[in-house]
């Protein structure tokens, strides 16, 4: 049923799954009108993340469907509030996973607004008027402006649209330990994983000016990680010798698997005092061995989506630099057999949909 929250009058294109079979059909709702803080934004692409199938088939068993999908966003706004200064119409702009915080504890009164306990996503989330959140898989969205962030006009909005959720939950943990910084020393860094978030990893580490090694279950990402982004080093997680020889030589670890898999080895590669960031999401717990972190003073580490401030931050990091994700555009017809090809990584390294099919 098409949502009637009271002022929800605009109606809405868009795509979403109406069960747990997770198939992603054309579906028609309303939208809030443009409110006093709000901007209207004609959505042009919306990246899809492996968040999108764990929604749709309900994996996490929190699914309100109908569900939209979609929280890598970029598009033009059309419309802005009263009380709106920092946009116009016209401005190119992005909308990650926020949609709306509580605005009075301490997390968002500090520009750390992701840690809110009371935090809601831009779809599968309620608004503070109660709605259920509808994301990106769709044709226009309103938006909250504390929550969107501007594209930098050297960025093209295709291949930017996945640094809302991909780009940013790799840059804050290596922002936090120093590896972001113009004048920062090359650190050894290793990037567990070639998807969507560690193919960004290693662009950003590469481009501080940091020795990168690739580490995988796949030993085709070999090439793919040396040759077309210029990876240092790559190590195949299975093989236990070569693993062996790598022992205490890396100073931090991003990982960025969504699967279940040993981390054991992953702190073995570390150097004393060195740390390793799990960013990605297994649906099962991972065994945390305690040899490898007392015997060389190790951490581990969680990470999630950054702030607005700091997505902000490195969206203007990415147009200095001309960071961008490898993608491969698909048009709505195509969203299934994309989210299929997904699930089998089978994607280099990220599917963007062309909502505007301009």
């Amino acid at each position: 049923m098409a949502q009637t929250t009271p002022n929800h009058t605009q109606t809405v294109s868009g795509w979403a799954a109406n069960d747990s079979s997770g198939k992603i059909t054309p579906y028609v709702f309303k939208r809030r009108e443009n409110g006093a803080d709000d901007v209207t934004i004609e959505i042009l692409y919306c990246g899809m993340c492996h968040t999108d199938i764990h929604h749709v088939k309900n994996d996490w068993g929190i699914t309100m469907y109908p569900v939209v999908p979609g929280h890598e966003i970029t598009g033009i706004i059309t419309k802005v509030g009263s009380n709106v200064r920092k946009f116009k119409t016209g401005d190119k702009v992005g909308v990650g996973c926020l949609a709306a915080t509580c605005l009075q504890c301490e997390f968002c009164k500090d520009s750390q607004e992701n840690y809110c306990d009371e935090v809601q996503f831009t779809y599968n989330g309620i608004f503070w008027d109660g709605s259920i959140t509808y994301g990106g898989y769709s044709k226009m969205l309103v938006a909250d402006q504390r929550y969107v962030v501007r594209v930098p006009d050297s960025l093209p909005m295709d291949a930017a649209a996945p640094l809302l959720c991909a780009g940013i939950t790799v840059y804050c943990p290596m922002k936090d330990h120093n590896l972001l910084e113009p004048d920062s020393a090359a650190r050894k860094i290793g990037v567990v994983g070639l998807g969507g978030l560690g193919h960004v990893a290693v662009k950003f580490a590469k481009a501080f000016g940091h020795h990168v090694t690739v580490i995988s279950t796949s030993p085709s990402k070999e090439k793919e990680a040396k040759v077309r982004l210029g990876a240092d080093d790559f190590l195949l997680s299975t093989d236990a010798k070569l693993m062996q020889t790598r022992k205490r030589t890396l100073d931090f670890i991003v990982d960025t698997v969504s699967a279940k898999h040993s981390i054991g080895p992953l702190l073995e590669l570390l150097k004393v005092k060195g740390t390793l960031v799990i960013v990605g999401a297994p649906e099962k717990p991972m065994e945390l061995p305690s040899f490898p972190l007392i015997f060389g003073k190790r951490v581990v580490k969680g990470g999630i989506i950054g702030s607005i401030k700091e997505t902000q931050e490195m969206m203007e990091v990415c147009g200095k630099r001309n960071i961008v994700c490898d993608i491969e555009v698909v048009q709505t017809e195509q969203i299934n057999e994309a989210l299929e090809r997904l699930a089998k990584n089978d994607v280099k390294y990220r599917f963007v949909i062309d909502i505007a099919g301009k």
